[in-house]
Formats: C-alpha cells, structure tokens, sequence
C-alpha cells in the first residue's frame, strides 16, 4: 500500500492542538534561514486559541499519527505544513485541494528563501502578486503574496 494510501484527512479537533503545534514547529526548524520567534509553549496556545477555534483545519493522519495540517480562513491559506520526514508524498497537494477546491479564490503569503514551498504553490496555479520586504511579518523575511483564481 503507497503513502498515499496510508494517508487520511480529517477535520482537527481541540485535542490535536499539540500535534499541530509540534509539526508547524518542526516545519519551521527545518529551514536554517528561519528565525526562531516562539517557544513551543507559545507554539501551543497559538494552534490551540487561535488557529483551531477560529479556522477550518484539517489534518493528515498516517496511523495515529499527525503528520500534517492545513488551516483555512475564507480565501487565504494561513497555515500549511508537513512534518519534514512526511514531504514529497502527495500529503501537501491532498491538504490543499481538499481544503480549496470549493473557493474561487485562493490567497497566502510564502516566505521569499522558502523555495521548495514557492515550487510547489506555482504547480498548483498560484500566481506571485507582490513582494514584501519582511516589515509586515514577525520574522522580518521578505515575503510573497501569492493569489490563485480561476
């Protein structure tokens, strides 16, 4: 049976709150030019008051195990990640159709160094619209609006 397979998606609920936490976390600590901004702690009470109650997230589960999430509030894509050992195996691509096939349009901000994730958003029809300098976002890295319609 392929990953694929293995992989199912289903809607978070308050319980997976570390399990988010902990993979947007090791997401983040795999890339060298990404600024350490938070504890886990803080890591935590984001995902658990912030993103679950306030934004339609749905998780990738292989086994019991959450090995991704993506979170959705109206046409932006505010959180996607993977846990890095789960990457290149269609989970990403199955979180974003799932969770934006419905929406005519899509919007999210990637970080400019962060060139495997602009790779896979442009395969996916998203379109670069504007560039930050970073003055708009915590880390202070330039960043990418990038907007897909149809």
């Amino acid at each position: 049976m392929s990953d694929r397979a293995k992989v199912a998606l289903r809607p978070a609920i308050g319980f997976d709150a570390g399990a988010v936490a902990k993979i947007m976390r090791a997401a983040l600590g795999s890339f060298d030019w990404m600024p350490v901004v938070h504890t886990p702690a803080e890591d935590f009470a984001f995902i658990h008051d912030v993103v679950l109650p306030r934004q339609q997230v749905t998780v990738a589960e292989a086994g019991k195990e959450i090995v991704g999430f993506i979170a959705v509030s109206g046409d932006w894509v505010e959180q996607l990640y993977l846990d890095p050992a789960w990457t290149r195996r269609g989970i990403g691509s199955r979180l974003l159709m799932d969770a934006t096939t419905a929406l005519p349009v899509v919007k999210l901000h990637c970080f400019q160094p962060n060139t495997g994730a602009r790779r896979f958003y442009e395969r996916h029809g998203f379109v670069a619209v504007s560039f930050g300098d970073g003055t708009s976002n915590e880390e202070g890295l330039p960043d990418i609006l990038y907007v897909r319609g149809r």
